[in-house]
């Protein structure tokens, strides 16, 4: 096969297998969204629990506040995350209209600022020129919508994916301190599921810092202080309105 061909069959295997820039974003999205649900499930279902823990030891009490928690809670991460990775879709959608537009009306102008796109990553101007006639010989919109704003029209942002990765992540998260406070001895019911949450929200910072890139120690330091700030809080008022037996 000679390189054109080899050319081809790379473009055409971009397009399709999931290698574009708006497949990328909606992986992170989707990984976004679940670090966040399960990290925010862990802290508020932890927070539940422990603070009616504080109030009383009865088992049955502790659980339903728990499995209320997470029902709600999950439920509101969900909306939350559709809500706003909607708001993202049609910004993107609109851009993506728009290109299309100057495309129909106006296909020498848009030719000419694909041009100037590429030139403005550095390459030269006969380059440029002749890179923005060929991207839009093949699919100019795509050309357009990719190099002027990262997008890719075939796989924009989905709300969906992001909404029930949040979901299940947070109800992931929430079952942690929900099983560990009810199903530990009532002696060490609050400690050990104090020690789990902390260990987990260890989990949840390394992994945020990794997708980010971001330092994972200090990641890390950062999510445990805030869910032990979060229990410790949460018991004491707790313990302000109930008898502490457990």
């Amino acid at each position: 096969m000679g390189q054109s061909g080899h050319d081809d069959h790379e473009h055409e295997r971009g397009a399709h297998d999931g290698g574009g820039p708006g497949s990328i974003g909606n992986r992170l999205n989707w990984l976004r969204a679940g670090v966040l649900g399960a990290n925010d499930g862990i802290v508020s279902v932890a927070g539940i629990v422990i603070g009616v823990a504080g109030a009383t030891s009865d088992r049955p009490t502790i659980l339903i506040s728990g499995v209320a928690g997470l029902v709600a809670g999950a439920f509101s991460m969900a909306g939350g995350e559709y809500t706003s990775v909607s708001t993202q879709r049609d910004t993107e959608a609109s851009l993506v209209e728009a290109e299309q537009r100057e495309l129909d009306e106006r296909p020498e102008d848009a030719e000419a600022e694909l041009a100037t796109s590429l030139r403005d990553r550095g390459l030269s101007e006969e380059t440029a020129q002749n890179a923005a006639r060929e991207l839009s010989r093949r699919n100019p919109l795509r050309a357009h919508a990719v190099v002027e704003y990262g997008l890719d029209p075939d796989e924009l942002t989905n709300p969906w994916q992001a909404a029930l990765s949040s979901f299940l992540a947070f109800t992931c998260g929430a079952l942690l301190p929900l099983l560990a406070i009810t199903l530990l001895p009532a002696g060490i019911r609050v400690i050990g599921c104090a020690i789990a949450v902390i260990a987990a929200l260890a989990l949840t910072g390394f992994t945020a810092a990794l997708l980010g890139g971001a330092p994972r120690g200090r990641a890390m330091v950062r999510v445990m202080a805030v869910g032990a700030a979060t229990m410790a809080a949460t018991y004491v008022i707790g313990s302000a309105f109930g008898v502490v037996t457990a």
